[in-house]
């Protein structure tokens, strides 16, 4: 060890090497402040007398396997200038912080691939410890996302747990980057995002969301010239939906040799038919189905044509699909089929909307995903805020996630 090392190793300017011991699995190097380096912590001048030191230790990171440890006796000192005795700065820790800022950045940089309880079994330090590490760093970056160029987002909801219930998510989908978590769902937890964006006087030229007329009537009231654009992915799933109504209605009316033969057709109706399994006989089982049930058959082809409304080279065609869906729809004489044409035609301009802003809220299920993973991984956070600060970092998770 020598002073060089120090500097270089371990980033700590100004101090002296003084001695090494090795106590168990512990390597203490001693150091000794320079003292021409000596300032007032007030005033910052040179002109100070001591008066007494203070033996402290400060954990530095480990070197092949050894827990490290930094020995440095801390003066206080009277300064001349401001008539003020006080504990001079450190230079290479925090205040109250009991480990160098090197085996801070270690720590975060370990974070990135192992779990809190990993990094502080590898560190030999408790599970308190890296996670204020954590809290502290995220504090510094993500506590008020920017929402410098924010233009495109996308507003869902997701269910956290029996404590916190639900969260709204508000995604930017051009960075990835969650720019807004509020408590609870629906247009009260949107408030104080449309007072942040409102100050910050921010334009927002798209917003995705799903079908509900809550979130349209929060986005047309506080984003009047925001262009709404249904997704494509609630669509699907909302006809989904019907469609298991609709077999379980029809089901209930066959007989029981017709009844075996729908038995267990549920998620056959739901799957795309380039999905089926040929070596499972799905498509064989689906075709049967169909042929006993002529409303049933004819909703489900009508759900496959419903897909190629987003499939569309340009807006004018696809608007040209979609009103020959309505149509064929309402002449089908299926009652669910019927009314949700009605849905789709009092939504046709949300639907379109797609071509003139090619976005859906397909990102945020994806973040939604990763939360989830987040929380598996981690089995829970009993800290909320903690929670959501790892929520608004979660788009530099590219590979894993951890807790």
């Amino acid at each position: 060890m020598s002073t060089s090392l120090l500097y270089h190793a371990l980033n700590i300017v100004g101090y002296r090497y003084r001695s090494t011991e090795y106590v168990g699995k512990e390597i203490v190097f001693t150091i000794e402040q320079d003292p021409s380096t000596l300032r007032c912590p007030c005033c910052g001048s040179r002109s100070v007398s001591k008066r007494g030191a203070t033996w402290r230790r400060f954990l530095a990171p480990c070197w092949a396997f050894k827990r490290v440890v930094i020995r440095l006796a801390v003066h206080r000192v009277e300064c001349r200038a401001c008539k003020v005795v006080r504990q001079v700065k450190i230079g290479f820790a925090d205040a109250n912080r009991r480990y160098i800022r090197q085996f801070e950045r270690c720590v975060l940089d370990l974070s990135g691939h192992m779990t809190i309880q990993d990094v502080a079994n590898h560190y030999a330090v408790s599970w308190d410890v890296v996670k204020k590490i954590q809290e502290r760093y995220l504090k510094r970056k993500f506590a008020r996302p920017r929402l410098k160029g924010l233009r495109k987002i996308a507003i869902d909801e997701i269910y956290v747990g029996k404590k916190r219930k639900f969260l709204t998510i508000v995604l930017d989908l051009e960075t990835g980057a969650v720019v807004f978590i509020g408590e609870g769902k629906g247009v009260d937890a949107l408030e104080p995002f449309w007072k942040r964006l409102k100050s910050a006087k921010k334009r927002i030229e798209a917003v995705a969301i799903d079908m509900s007329r809550a979130y349209i009537k929060a986005v047309t009231t506080n984003l009047p010239r925001a262009v709404l654009v249904f997704d494509h992915f609630h669509v699907i799933k909302l006809f989904n939906e019907k469609l298991t109504d609709l077999r379980r209605t029809l089901y209930r009316e066959l007989t029981d040799l017709q009844k075996e033969v729908l038995k267990g057709v549920r998620w056959l109706l739901l799957k795309n038919p380039e999905n089926l399994d040929e070596k499972g006989n799905e498509r064989e089982r689906l075709e049967e189905a169909l042929r006993l049930n002529q409303p049933l058959a004819c909703a489900y082809y009508l759900k496959e044509d419903l897909r190629q409304i987003w499939s569309q080279p340009d807006k004018n065609t696809a608007k040209t699909v979609l009103n020959d869906w309505i149509r064929r729809a309402e002449a089908s004489g299926v009652g669910m089929l019927k009314k949700f044409a009605k849905t789709l035609a009092s939504y046709r301009s949300g639907i379109l909307a797609y071509y003139d802003y090619r976005i859906s809220t397909g990102p945020l299920e994806a973040t939604n995903n990763k939360i989830k993973t987040l929380q598996r991984q981690a089995y829970g956070f009993r800290d909320s805020e903690f929670f959501t600060l790892k929520i608004y970092a979660i788009h530099l998770a590219t590979y894993a996630l951890v807790g």
